[in-house]
């Protein structure tokens, strides 16, 4: 083989290659939630780690979002390179062309799977360790702070009426934000927030100030219709008992779409990266197997045979 013969032949080698690892890459698009939120963060953290974890064969680009409903209604533009989150309760009621999804119904909808679990947003209600509160009784005539528009919001001024003290408790006219520096100087006697756990104004308080965090008995999560929740002793500063409160569930999906390989492979990666994620921000170690339950739908095929493989507990109403 002649020198022009052999370069040209190496030439078409690396142009082969090349081309072979280009078309290996699979692009994600993730859409999660506003920048600012902590589930923008989480999506940054799975972006990371997929990347990692598949040594760069899936490359993750976030997208920010409005909210969840919005995730839900790109699904009828999407391809098969879309994941989004949201709580399982839209999938349904988009399915069911219900609420906010009433007269807006499409095809795709039909379509949505479930890939994995990731914190939910859970209930929080923080009352300063000297406010003398320590089950929802001892709320009556105190200042709390829900803060305006957010989930924590509704679902904390839900509560109150639920369970007898709409009118009974005097609402703070603050901001969530300004939430810790208001317990800290007195303005308020506690307030209410929902996030994924460990929540970071939650630890600020209970660092700063020393906070109670109530608990719900059965009867109070069954009058919600929440998921329950429990949150471990030890997760935040004083704290030595476990916190049973509610939750709603978040998770992550696509649509049939997608191929099944990619949808494996961004499960077994989320699952083996877990544990790494969760060094650089706690709010993972609240995400289990028991989080599984949670899934009301059908999950993906591609994430099915990993979860049959890693012997993950599976409902009929799932496969």
């Amino acid at each position: 083989m002649n020198s022009f013969v052999r370069a040209l032949a190496i030439g078409i080698f690396g142009t082969a290659v090349a081309f072979g690892s280009a078309f290996a890459e699979t692009k994600v698009t993730y859409k999660s939630a506003k920048t600012a939120s902590s589930y923008y963060q989480m999506a940054v953290q799975i972006a990371e780690a997929m990347k990692a974890g598949t040594d760069g064969d899936i490359i993750v680009t976030v997208e920010e979002s409005q909210g969840s409903v919005q995730n839900v209604m790109e699904v009828r533009a999407r391809g098969g390179d879309y994941v989004f989150t949201t709580p399982p309760a839209l999938v349904r009621l988009a399915q069911g062309e219900k609420a906010m999804f009433e007269g807006k119904g499409h095809p795709q909808f039909a379509e949505i799977r479930a890939l994995f679990p990731i914190p939910s947003l859970t209930m929080h209600f923080v009352m300063r360790a000297d406010s003398g509160v320590s089950d929802f009784a001892d709320l009556e005539g105190k200042k709390i702070l829900l803060g305006k528009g957010s989930f924590g919001a509704r679902e904390g001024e839900k509560y109150l009426g639920l369970f007898g003290l709409e009118g009974k408790v005097e609402l703070a006219d603050v901001e969530l934000s300004n939430a810790v520096p208001a317990l800290k100087n007195g303005q308020i006697d506690g307030f209410v927030t929902a996030g994924s756990f460990p929540a970071p104004n939650v630890i600020e308080a209970a660092a700063s100030t020393g906070v109670t965090v109530l608990s719900l008995n059965d009867d109070q999560i069954a009058k919600t219709k929440r998921a329950k929740l429990v949150i471990p002793a030890g997760t935040y500063t004083g704290q030595d008992a476990p916190i049973t409160t509610t939750s709603l569930p978040v998770v992550a999906y696509t649509t049939t779409a997608m191929d099944d390989d990619t949808a494996y492979q961004l499960t077994k990666t989320f699952w083996e990266q877990k544990a790494a994620m969760s060094e650089g921000a706690a709010w993972w170690n609240g995400v289990n197997e028991g989080l599984m339950e949670n899934i009301t739908g059908q999950i993906h095929p591609g994430a099915l045979r990993y979860y049959k493989e890693a012997g993950f507990p599976l409902t009929d109403a799932q496969m």
